[in-house]
């Protein structure tokens, strides 16, 4: 178990972590997520022992690990680098670190083996890193974190480097690695389509603060603000700007220029300033006779890209994007008609707050 009670990082008068709180339970697989700079890493690093803890405290089991050393702190590091030596073969890439502990030769051998099995490394012990894709390495990287039998593995972007069919393939190891080992993982990635994928829990971060901590459905269905529902999803959710005109009985409408009232569940105060969010999976194509639905927007198609499964089309003033399931004959150019469905529409305040929805 890890938790984090108020731990802050400062460089010299240079804040970039701060009063970050939260639980990570044994056996979880924790994601940190974020954009570039904003603290995923040094958070990490401060986790494992690279980094000194300016404020705060971090226990691990119930125990004040700030001034463990790294090396006594029972975790493991895999890097997005795959750090692994050049001169070995693959099993003394494994083997290494346990050498240096001086764990038993048949202790090591037993240990090595059995990453190597659960990895499918078996035929590749006797090759060098230079002989490796970039799959085999960055799977030789992680077997050498699990012979170690750590309390809590940390992954610092470990599939960054890879292509992307590859990164899909990795995903679903790392998956299937957590479950077998049922060990604590924490995994840091800027990519919010791993973070969806891989995650019991996700940390979203914003420039060293946490802005919300929850299941990656809690966050792309219940965003505490705008930040989290722009920065999760793919494609992300479209944003409308305006001000409140009424509000009541757990309704608020919201003028937006150029566009008119829409409708979104919750309550803000008469001519205060508003964001509406709705994801372009849920902006519905209104036929020809049904313009009696509430929340109509016209807009003329910018762009149209058709994938077969799906086809994703963007209107230009208002700027707004749709995912429409199948294939479509929506053309460049074609003015159509949307709706924006009340019961799927987010309303944030102007500090950019979501407001609770029923």
């Amino acid at each position: 178990m890890l938790r984090l009670l108020d731990v802050g990082k400062t460089y010299g008068t240079v804040s970039v972590m701060r009063d970050v709180s939260f639980d990570v339970a044994a056996g979880e697989f924790i994601v940190f997520v974020g954009p570039s700079g904003c603290g995923k890493s040094t958070l990490l690093r401060m986790i494992c022992g690279l980094e000194t803890v300016t404020a705060g405290r971090i226990e691990i089991d119930g125990k004040l690990a700030n001034d463990i050393p790294a090396a006594s702190r029972g975790l493991a590091l895999v890097f997005q680098s795959y750090a692994l030596y050049p001169h070995m073969t693959v099993r003394q890439n494994m083997a290494f670190g346990l050498e240096n502990l001086r764990t038993p030769k048949p202790e090591i051998e037993r240990r090595v083996a059995e990453a190597a099995r659960m990895l499918r490394l078996e035929n590749l012990l006797a090759r060098r890193p230079t002989q490796l894709s970039g799959g085999q390495r960055q799977r030789v990287a992680i077997g050498r974190a699990i012979v170690r039998e750590p309390r809590i593995f940390l992954f610092d972007e470990p599939l960054s480097n890879l292509d992307a069919e590859l990164r899909v393939e990795m995903r679903a190891e790392l998956a299937q690695l957590h479950r077998r080992l049922a060990t604590t993982m924490i995994y840091v990635t800027h990519d919010q389509v791993e973070a969806m994928t891989m995650a019991d829990r996700i940390v979203v971060l914003r420039a060293g603060a946490v802005e919300q901590v929850g299941a990656p459905l809690e966050l792309y269905n219940r965003p505490a603000n705008r930040f989290v529902a722009g920065f999760i999803g793919s494609p992300r959710m479209n944003f409308l700007d305006g001000h409140v005109t009424a509000s009541e009985a757990g309704w608020t409408t919201v003028e937006i220029a150029g566009v008119g009232p829409i409708r979104a569940r919750g309550t803000l105060r008469t001519g205060t300033q508003a964001s509406l969010g709705i994801r372009p999976e849920h902006v519905a194509t209104v036929p020809a006779g049904a313009e009696g639905t509430v929340n109509l927007v016209r807009g003329q198609v910018a762009s149209i890209e058709q994938l077969g499964s799906a086809s994703f089309v963007r209107l230009a003033d208002p700027a707004l994007n749709l995912q429409i399931p199948g294939q479509t004959d929506v053309r460049f150019g074609d003015e159509i008609v949307v709706s924006l469905p009340p019961e799927h529409v987010h309303l944030f305040d102007d500090q950019g707050a979501a407001q609770p929805r029923p």
